[in-house]
C-alpha cells in the first residue's frame, strides 16, 4: 500500500459538520474514517456522573450521516472516547443511538465495542508495586483514593483499535481513547512510519481545526505515504497553511516538539511543512521514540459535593472599590450564622468576579483595573443540596444588604437578571486521579467485544 486516506469527520461527534464536507471526503475514496467524541475538557463532571456534553440528538445527527456514508462506502469506521468521558455509561448511550441508527436506516454491520472503565484492585495493585506516578501537581496515588473514585477510566493506545480492526469490525466504538490511537491504529497495522501516522492524527484528530478561516467542526482529509502525509479540508470555503498546520501543536500542548503517547514518544523537532497548493500542506521528518515501558494515563473522580449559584451584577463605583471588603464580610457572616450545625469544612463559599479577575483569578498584567460594571458568580457547595441551598441563600442575602465604606443608599447592591435567582448545580465532582500507570502491556486492560449489529 503506496499511501493510506484517512477522513477525520469533525473534532467531537455531536458538534456538527457540513454533510457537503462529509459528501466531499467519501469521495476522496478515503480507506477509513474515525471520529473523536471525548476529552476532559468539559471537566470531571460527566466522568463521575455518566452523563454526555453532546445530547442524545446531536449524536443521532450526526452519526446518523457519518454512519451511513461509512457503510455506503463499505469501509471502517473508528470512535473514540464515547459519550465524553468514555466511561461504561457513555459508551452504553452512544451504543443505544447506533442501534436505534441501524434500525432507522436498515444498517448491518460487525461492531467492536471497547471499554475502558478500570478494575479499582488492578489499579490498587499496581499503587502498592510503586507503579502509578502523577501528572501535574496532584500528590501520589493512594489506595484509598482508589477506594473513593466514582469511577476510573484509562486512556487505551493502539493495541485495541487493531485487535478490533483485525477481528473485521466494521465499525468500532471504543472508550475513554487517546486521540491519536483512533487514526493512528489503522496505519500501524499497514506499516506505516509511526512518527509520521502520531503526528498527522494528533492534528486531523480535532476535524478542520486548524484550516482558515477558523470555524466550526468540520472534515479533513489525511493522506499517509512512506516519507510524509499531507492534509486537505474537505470544505472547499477553507484552506490549510504551514503556519496553520503547524500552530495546531500548540493546541492543548505543554510543549510543541514532543508530544507521548502510551507507545512512546513523538518528536517534532525536524518536522517541516511545505504549501502544495492553495489549500493542501505536506508534512515531513517526525520521529517516533518507542517507550522503554508502556505506559496508560488513568482519570478518576470523586464526588466533592453538591453546588448551588448565582448571578448577579454591580455597577455602583463605591461598592466595586470595596469588592474585597465585601466578600470577608459576607464569609464571616454566613460562617457565624451556620456556627453550631456547620463547621468550616462542611462547605465551600466562593465568588468570582467577571470584569475584574474572574477569567484569570488575578490581576492581569496592567494590574487590577475598576470596570464600570462587574458581575459576580457565588457558590456555595456542602455535602448535600439543601446545605449548599441554604449557604449560598445566606451569602446571596448578606452581599445584598452588606454594609461598605462609603456607602451612601440602602437599596440592594446586586441586580439579578433571573428570578429566582438561585440555581442547584446538582453533585460536584473533582478529578483526583490523573496519573500514569505502568504495565507490561498497553492493550491488556481493555477487552474487545464483538456483535452484530442489524
Amino acid at each position: 500500500m503506496d499511501e493510506l486516506r484517512v477522513l477525520s469527520v469533525c473534532g467531537n461527534l455531536g458538534y456538527g459538520f457540513p454533510v457537503s464536507s462529509l459528501e466531499n471526503g467519501i469521495a476522496r475514496n478515503p480507506h477509513y474514517m474515525g471520529a473523536d467524541n471525548g476529552s476532559t475538557d468539559a471537566g470531571p463532571y460527566y466522568l463521575g456522573s455518566g452523563d454526555q456534553l453532546t445530547k442524545r440528538e446531536q449524536i443521532v445527527r450526526d452519526l446518523g450521516h457519518s454512519l451511513a456514508a461509512a457503510r455506503r462506502k463499505k469501509i471502517p469506521y473508528i470512535i473514540g472516547s464515547a459519550g465524553t468521558a468514555g466511561g461504561n455509561p457513555h459508551v452504553d448511550a452512544v451504543l443505544d443511538v447506533m442501534h436505534q441508527l441501524a434500525k432507522r436506516d436498515g444498517h448491518r454491520f460487525r461492531l467492536a465495542v471497547i471499554r475502558a472503565e478500570m478494575d479499582k484492585e488492578s489499579v490498587k495493585r499496581a499503587v502498592r508495586e510503586g507503579r502509578i506516578r502523577s501528572l501535574g501537581k496532584l500528590p501520589p496515588l493512594t489506595e484509598e483514593a482508589v477506594d473513593e473514585s466514582a469511577r476510573i477510566v484509562g486512556q487505551m493506545g493502539l493495541d485495541p483499535f487493531i485487535r478490533a480492526v483485525e477481528g473485521g469490525a466494521e465499525v468500532v466504538l471504543a472508550g475513554r481513547s487517546c486521540d491519536t490511537a483512533i487514526y493512528t491504529s489503522y496505519a500501524a497495522m499497514r506499516g506505516f512510519d509511526l512518527g509520521l501516522a502520531f503526528h498527522m492524527s494528533k492534528i486531523i484528530e480535532c476535524g478542520a481545526q486548524c484550516a482558515l478561516p477558523i470555524g466550526a467542526n468540520d472534515c479533513i482529509l489525511g493522506t499517509l505515504r512512506e516519507d510524509h502525509f499531507e492534509l486537505e479540508p474537505m470544505n472547499a470555503g477553507k484552506r490549510l497553511t504551514p503556519s496553520s498546520v503547524a500552530a495546531h501543536m500548540m493546541y492543548e500542548q505543554p510543549d510543541p516538539y514532543l508530544f507521548y503517547e502510551p507507545e512512546g514518544m513523538v518528536d517534532l523537532k525536524e518536522s517541516r511543512f511545505e504549501q502544495l497548493d492553495g489549500r493542501r500542506v505536506k508534512v515531513w521528518g517526525s520521529r517516533f521514540v518507542p517507550a522503554e515501558r508502556p505506559t496508560i494515563k488513568l482519570e478518576g473522580v470523586r464526588l466533592r459535593g453538591y453546588r448551588t449559584i448565582t448571578v448577579a451584577g454591580m455597577t455602583d463605583p463605591i461598592l466595586l472599590q470595596n469588592i474585597d471588603e465585601v466578600e470577608a464580610r459576607v464569609k464571616d457572616t454566613v460562617a457565624s450564622m451556620v456556627r453550631g450545625s456547620l463547621g468550616p469544612g462542611d462547605y465551600e463559599l466562593r465568588f468570582i468576579f467577571y470584569g475584574r479577575d474572574g477569567v484569570m483569578g488575578r490581576p492581569g498584567p496592567d494590574g487590577r483595573k475598576l470596570a464600570h460594571e462587574v458581575g459576580v458568580v457565588v457558590e456555595a457547595i456542602a455535602k448535600d443540596q439543601a446545605t449548599a441551598n441554604s449557604v449560598l441563600s445566606l451569602a446571596r442575602s448578606t452581599f445584598l444588604h452588606c454594609g461598605f465604606a462609603g456607602r451612601k443608599a440602602t437599596a440592594g447592591n446586586l441586580a439579578f437578571p433571573f428570578s429566582p435567582s438561585d440555581f442547584q448545580g446538582g453533585p460536584v465532582y473533582e478529578f483526583h486521579i490523573y496519573h500514569l500507570m505502568e504495565v507490561e502491556d498497553a492493550g491488556a486492560p481493555f477487552e474487545v467485544s464483538f456483535e452484530q449489529v442489524g
